[in-house]
């Protein structure tokens, strides 16, 4: 009997279970119950056991070579411990061990049940296990990784043990695949972790390998695929690449610390020999130089020219009365852009044919500016709302994106972080400089008007004794409200294009021409980077190593954000407020025919019982430009007030690192990077050069409080009274 309970222990068929773990009936009248129910415990481990040498008998002839890992894993440790257990117990009984033979003459099956006890769970587990992988036909590296890794979180020792193992085995094979990926820039035929273009394939990466890692492994990889396949003159050293897979054989993605700093540290080597040996300083500052004129506006006449041809392209498509002609498509834009290079600087930049432009809404109609009243503004932004405030849909009226195509090796230097950043710093400054001409316009259109009423008027301003009064007053008032936008954007626009972007950009040049200043404080950050430096043959003073390149870069980027105030969400939710006023009032004495005063023959009717009464249409347009000129000053004292309040409590500086956000939903993207962006840890010296950025913004006060018309009281008076008073309210 004993030796017939061993071999179906073993894995051997016994007539005593002829189907399950269940004990055939002939046998039951000769056994106690307790006796019963030890064999049919017995009889389930050895069916579980089975069970599992089956499943591991079929998955072993997977495509899969990471389930083929798994299941030789397992039948080593089947046999290493289980098999080990049965012969063991089987040499005891041979050798009459008093511990399970009991005076030296029988076997207790409640012995041997309990020999055997320590597997009921774990077989149980790998059971279920192994039903689970052969419910999915096919595997990838990771899902399963997650799921053993899940498995493994268990309070039972011996199944944590086992899947545990199970797990390493699999992320083993894994490991050898990145590493090939990693250090030879090879993928395997089947199961490859990357498509040929080198972008992760869904599923063969764990869950558990942060954002920022993979972005790393695909900048590696890449980068090094890309060196062998161009045949570049310089490859990578053969001493490096294999202390690179060394130190990938130390560290599992389920370490998630330890990998993350691994594989940051062979980026960042990687990257100083990339920086030394394949980009170029030329390279770098061609594109910097090329954005910044294009993205941060420099290039003055060719943005100039663009807002143009974007507002002639909204007009000849309003005004085509066709179904499909009417509509804004990609390649309209993408044209507009080529059209506005004409006769400027830009004519013969190379770099202009980077540039395109992104509609995530797809093509759209283009829509009038909205006449939509908006006094409920300012109650709006003092709310303290928590949507992150966007300027990429003032440009067309919907959301538009510029975008630059980097191309190898470039694309090492800039990562897609760094161009959402440029992308988000043109909305912005696109619209503020739209914003700025579409008032300049109607300061024209409001003189051009005035200088031909005055040819038939003279000094005043016409019509009749009941309504001249009101129309000097309405003039007055339109002529204010003008008066104070322009000198609004006047003032933030040549702070922002003087005091930050043209300031930033030179420093950023200085940095890149002589980069001794911040090396100091980045070298030796980072581990390995000693080797790098010293195959560095170069004057000292003049060699930028590549972690000082996107230290400065990343530097130049948080400095202009915090410069702009875009880094605070508190004056971006005042800022587009006061862009769409203005929008709106532009809008508005365009529809009047540019003139805030009606024609003198406009109004005023002979008709009997007609409403159209002398001054009716005076007094309607004085309500529409006081509410205009309330909502401006509403939201100008906030923005004072605001600006005021972040020079004394809100830090310059954020908690990330701008290079590094991930990326988020793509309708806010270009937004809610500003939030993530900052300059160093706390261990660091903090942002460098803070000082001079609240400078910066301390000089934007003063310009706007050059005569005191914010920090003084001002006594205030409602429309009403001045209309009906005559209270001059400039």
């Amino acid at each position: 009997m004993i030796a017939e309970v061993l071999l179906v222990l073993a894995g051997h068929s016994s007539s005593l279970f002829p189907t399950d773990h269940n004990l055939h009936p002939a046998f039951r009248p000769l056994l106690h119950p307790g006796e019963e129910q030890c064999l049919e415990a017995l009889g389930l481990i050895a069916s579980r056991y089975r069970n599992i040498k089956k499943a591991c008998a079929t998955l072993s002839r997977s495509k899969s070579r990471y389930v083929c890992a798994l299941c030789a894993t397992l039948n080593q440790i089947l046999k290493d411990e289980y098999e080990k257990l049965v012969v063991d117990t089987e040499a005891k009984v041979l050798k009459r061990d008093p511990d399970l033979v009991a005076n030296g003459s029988f076997v207790p099956l409640s012995a041997v049940r309990a020999t055997f006890a320590e597997w009921d769970s774990p077989l149980m587990a790998l059971e279920t296990l192994m039903n689970q992988l052969q419910a999915q036909k096919h595997w990838h590296p990771g899902p399963l990784i997650d799921m053993l890794l899940a498995r493994s979180k268990t309070g039972v020792y011996r199944i944590a043990d086992i899947i545990s193992r199970l797990s390493v085995a699999v992320q083993r094979v894994w490991r050898s695949q990145l590493s090939a990926f990693l250090v030879h820039g090879t993928l395997a035929s089947s199961d490859p972790l990357a498509s040929e273009d080198f972008a992760l394939l869904d599923g063969t990466i764990p869950s558990c390998v942060s954002p920022q890692t993979k972005e790393s492994i695909v900048y590696v990889g890449r980068a090094i695929a890309t060196i062998k396949a161009k045949r570049w003159q310089n490859q990578l050293p053969r001493e490096q690449a294999l202390e690179y897979a060394n130190l990938l054989e130390t560290v599992f993605p389920e370490d998630q610390y330890k990998f993350d700093l691994v594989i940051s540290q062979i980026r960042t080597n990687v990257s100083e020999w990339l920086w030394l040996n394949v980009l170029t300083r030329k390279d770098v500052e061609d594109a910097v130089i090329s954005l910044a004129s294009y993205f941060l506006l420099r290039n003055g006449e060719f943005s100039l020219a663009l807002i143009r041809e974007i507002e002639r392209l909204k007009m000849s498509r309003l005004t085509t009365r066709s179904g499909a002609a009417s509509m804004i498509r990609e390649q309209d834009l993408n044209l507009a852009l080529l059209r506005a290079s004409l006769g400027t600087t830009a004519q013969h930049d190379p770099s202009l044919l980077h540039l395109h432009f992104e509609l995530p809404s797809g093509p759209l109609r283009p829509l009038l500016p909205s006449l939509a009243n908006s006094k409920a503004l300012s109650s709006s932004v003092a709310s303290n709302s928590p949507e992150v405030t966007s300027f990429d849909d003032l440009l067309l009226g919907t959301n538009l994106i510029l975008s630059y195509n980097v191309t190898w090796p470039l694309d090492l230097f800039l990562h897609p972080s760094d161009l959402q950043i440029y992308a988000a710093l043109f909305n912005y400054l696109s619209s503020l400089r739209k914003t700025h001409t579409q008032i300049h316009t109607c300061w024209t259109s409001l003189s051009n008007a005035q200088r031909a009423r005055r040819r038939w008027t003279g000094l005043g301003e016409g019509g009749t004794a009941e309504d001249l009064e009101a129309r000097r007053e309405l003039l007055r008032c339109g002529w204010g409200v003008v008066r104070d936008m322009g000198w609004f954007f006047d003032t933030l626009l040549g702070y922002i294009m003087v005091d930050v972007v043209d300031v930033e950009f030179r420093r950023l040049k200085d940095l890149l021409g002589n980069p001794s200043r911040g090396r100091a404080e980045n070298m030796g950050k980072h581990p390995g980077s000693q080797n790098i430096t010293s195959q560095v043959s170069t004057d000292p003073s003049t060699y930028l190593d590549f972690t000082t390149l996107r230290n400065i870069h990343t530097t130049y980027l948080e400095r202009l954000l915090t410069g702009c105030l875009l880094s605070n969400p508190a004056l971006t939710a005042i800022l587009r407020p006061i862009f769409e006023v203005c929008e709106r009032f532009v809008a508005q004495v365009e529809r009047w025919g540019g003139d805030v005063l009606p024609a003198l023959l406009f109004e005023g009717s002979l008709a009997p019982g007609g409403d159209d009464k002398v001054g009716a249409m005076v007094q309607e347009r004085f309500q529409v430009v006081s509410d205009i000129n309330e909502s401006l000053r509403k939201l100008l004292d906030l923005f004072y007030e605001q600006l005021s309040l972040s020079t004394s409590q809100q830090p310059f500086t954020a908690t990330g690192d701008a290079s590094k956000s991930i990326l988020m939903n793509a309708s806010v993207a270009n937004a809610t990077t500003f939030q993530r962006t900052s300059i160093r840890g706390k261990g660091s010296k903090g942002f460098e050069g803070e000082g001079e950025v609240r400078r910066h913004v301390e000089r934007l006060l003063l310009r706007l409080d050059f005569n005191g018309a914010f920090s003084k009281p001002r006594a205030g008076a409602s429309k009403q009274n001045q209309w009906e008073d005559g209270i001059d309210i400039f």
